[in-house]
């Protein structure tokens, strides 16, 4: 199923389909230069090669939004070949590549349950919850009486991604992050 949208239409998150390829939008930004005419520049990740790409699109331009089918799925493990997950209804096994998952493989716990877009039938990507709880492995040791401020420290999360938590957390902490900026929340 698809859409036509106006360029200043897109959103980050959204598919379209530009020149007979699939894209994933990663940020927009509405551009007028002056007395010039407006313009979009759009971020976008090539969802069959992986590329990122950045495309400058006239404000009136007509693009086509792709609509993806969700199927609820429970992520498994990741192997050589990718990252596997299971249909939780029919128990039917997808895989998929680091390429087509980008960032969300730092937030990947096995048997979390998540969407996985489908278009037609390939997958092509997944959604994950708003935020995911996760336990600090490896970090600077807490400072005692630290309160919240805006210093920072790195600390290395179950799944190997590194984020930036406040001087407080220490390791075996768990705590909950947000998966669209990687951002520390709260302890959870």
């Amino acid at each position: 199923m698809a859409d036509n949208l106006l360029a200043t239409q897109l959103r980050k998150g959204m598919i379209v389909k530009i020149e007979k390829e699939l894209y994933r939008i990663f940020g927009c930004q509405h551009v007028t230069p002056g007395n010039l005419r407006g313009f979009v520049r759009v971020k976008m990740r090539n969802i069959r090669t992986g590329s990122m790409a950045e495309e400058k699109l006239r404000s009136e331009d007509i693009v086509e939004r792709i609509s993806l089918e969700q199927k609820a799925m429970q992520y498994l493990y990741n192997d050589n070949e990718g990252y596997h997950f299971m249909d939780t209804v029919t128990y039917d096994q997808v895989l998929l590549t680091a390429a087509l998952l980008g960032d969300s493989v730092g937030f990947l716990k096995p048997e979390m349950n998540i969407e996985v877009e489908f278009y037609g039938e390939n997958p092509i990507g997944i959604e994950l919850p708003q935020s995911v709880d996760l336990k600090v492995i490896e970090t600077m040791p807490a400072i005692k009486g630290a309160t919240a401020t805006n210093q920072t420290k790195p600390a290395t999360l179950e799944t190997g991604v590194v984020i930036q938590v406040p001087p407080f957390i220490g390791e075996g902490d768990v705590i909950r992050v947000n998966t669209e900026t990687g951002e520390y929340q709260t302890r959870a």
